[in-house]
């Protein structure tokens, strides 16, 4: 139990791409496949309910989780421990989306769990934590669970972001960036890796040096947004022309 909390772990790095992430990507996909289905084939609401208010309490607990393991240890800084970054934001702002079922909060959601959360799983920066240490449980429960998140919104309570809500996403983002500056400003942070290039090897690498590789983030994002709102021009499409055959 020791070794599995350890901060200071030696039990392996974690490697991308190795079994043991694919191993987690794929539970992932199953788990939210099979809450889907269950939901749809059950039609029961109780069990839609008791789902929806699990996944909260899990995406809230977890976070907690992370601050008391980092307090444990003596390694809780406001500079880097505070769930600021747009995944830990997000994070706490998809429990609420579930308990309170806003489709408001679920439009920046939707985006910033598409957008980051995805990429984050497919590219986790853990370092030494390799499984089975309780940060890489922790880290694919955090991301993967906000991604799920969503998907029960979008499938089970049928909401859906418009073509307005990759704008207001957008300018909630810059605004959120800009008291996040201040607060890296004031405490020496880094939180949105606006203040410096993150230490770890990353594409913001590829990026021209501060401040101007922030031009490129916000570019990046808007792209990104657009991608994410791709499915759902589709939808529109496939609907509207499906209603065109019908009155034909």
């Amino acid at each position: 139990m020791e070794t599995f909390f350890n901060y200071y772990y030696h039990g392996g790095d974690f490697n991308l791409f190795s079994i043991s992430h694919i191993n987690a990507l794929l539970t992932l996909l199953l788990m939210n496949i099979l809450m889907v289905y269950i939901i749809r084939k059950t039609q029961s609401e109780k069990i839609s309910n008791i789902i929806r208010i699990t996944l909260a309490i899990i995406l809230l607990i977890q976070e907690l989780s992370l601050s008391i393991w980092r307090l444990s240890y003596g390694e809780w800084r406001v500079a880097t421990s505070l769930p600021l970054h747009l995944c830990g934001i997000a994070i706490i702002l998809a429990a609420f989306m579930l308990f309170k079922k806003s489709k408001t909060i679920y439009e920046v959601v939707y985006f910033w769990a598409i957008a980051g959360a995805t990429q984050a799983l497919i590219t986790p920066d853990i370092g030494q934590y390799g499984f089975p240490h309780y940060r890489y449980f922790q880290f694919f429960v955090s991301h993967g669970l906000l991604v799920t998140a969503v998907i029960y919104a979008t499938f089970i309570l049928k909401f859906r972001p418009s073509a307005k809500s990759i704008y207001k996403t957008f300018v909630i983002t810059n605004i959120y960036m800009i008291i996040i500056g201040v607060f890296n400003f004031l405490t020496g942070s880094n939180y949105l890796f606006i203040a410096h290039k993150p230490e770890t090897a990353s594409l913001i690498d590829l990026m021209p040096q501060w401040p101007y590789y922030i031009i490129h983030l916000e570019l990046l994002a808007l792209i990104l947004f657009s991608l994410c709102y791709l499915p759902f021009t589709f939808q529109y499409l496939f609907e509207k022309f499906r209603s065109v055959e019908t009155e034909a």
